[in-house]
């Protein structure tokens, strides 16, 4: 198994465009003079409705100019939501991103795109991919994102939503590459016993991966890790004798810990005398009642220490 990691690096291009804000017109003002429009073209019908002549072609011909020309204007109304922006376009130019919220007026024959601001959650699909030691694993992500650049989102990108979903599978698939599931004692990193460092290396590289599309990533968490199906039986078997050593080797440690601290006691306070082979013998009976998984039955000795 490795002790390290190759250094992820993710080189994506760089961005040709970024957000430019504007505010546009105060959209009430705009309604205003686009109502008075409205009722000023009404009076010019009533009033060519009303005379003869060429005077009565030439209001209603003036008629027809200003209602045309405000409902124009008021086409350029545009809404704006909180968390939400409208990039700005003209005739295939970006023009700005409109982010004051609430309602108002930009030139109406832009095209104005809608794109949400607000902080999203992002959900991978559990993903089976070898770990770093060839062991088949389940793996799953959730990844909290937001739009910074509302610009790069919209231009440098076809779908800046399918985009970070893909690149965020693609981290997750290429962390769970880089690292074993399990380090079994070792000095490594590995999935399950460093979760905190695993998870700040996927937002490193999910950040790094959907920068160019203008998307900041906030945080990024593991949801799912285990074996496959295949192989979660002969793991899990893996790790219970490994548990089970670690216990015994706990047991023994503590067991001669105390037949030591017995046998001093003995020779301290000069209660019985022990040659080599009554001290083994003494020290194997005590590991065998310390160390055994059930209770033992001693048999007592009603004679001498040597019969």
């Amino acid at each position: 198994m490795s002790t390290h990691s190759p250094e992820i690096a993710v080189e994506m291009p760089e961005p040709q465009i970024r957000e430019r804000e504007i505010h546009g017109v105060g959209g009430l003002s705009a309604l205003v003079v686009g109502i008075v429009g409205i009722l000023g073209a009404v009076a010019l019908f009533v009033a060519g409705g009303t005379v003869d002549g060429g005077a009565r072609g030439g209001l209603i011909a003036a008629g027809v100019v200003v209602v045309l020309v405000a409902l124009v204007g008021l086409c350029g109304l545009t809404t704006v939501a909180p968390g939400q922006a409208r990039v700005v376009q003209l005739f295939g130019h970006y023009k700005g991103t409109l982010r004051t919220d609430g309602l108002r007026w930009v030139n109406p024959f832009t095209d104005r795109s809608r794109i949400s601001t607000r902080i999203r959650n992002l959900e991978t699909a559990t993903a089976k991919v070898n770990d770093n030691d060839g062991n088949p694993i389940e793996i799953a992500a959730v990844v909290v994102w937001q739009v910074k650049d509302t610009a790069q989102a919209v231009f440098e990108v076809d779908d800046f939503e399918e985009f970070v979903a893909i690149q965020a599978e693609t981290a997750v698939r290429h962390i769970a590459n880089s690292y074993p599931y399990d380090s079994h004692g070792g000095e490594g990193l590995s999935l399950r016993d460093n979760a905190d460092e695993i998870t700040a290396k996927l937002s490193a590289e999910i950040a790094a991966r959907v920068e160019s599309a203008g998307v900041r990533v906030i945080e990024s968490r593991i949801t799912r890790l285990a074996y496959a199906p295949e192989i979660a039986q002969a793991m899990l078997r893996r790790q219970q004798a490994g548990a089970v050593v670690a216990a015994r080797s706990r047991i023994v440690e503590g067991a001669v810990g105390m037949v030591e601290l017995a046998l001093g006691r003995l020779e301290e306070g000069d209660l019985v005398q022990l040659d080599d082979e009554r001290r083994a013998a003494m020290v194997s009976n005590l590991l065998v009642v310390l160390c055994s998984e059930q209770a033992t039955q001693p048999v007592v000795n009603t004679g001498s220490l040597y019969q």
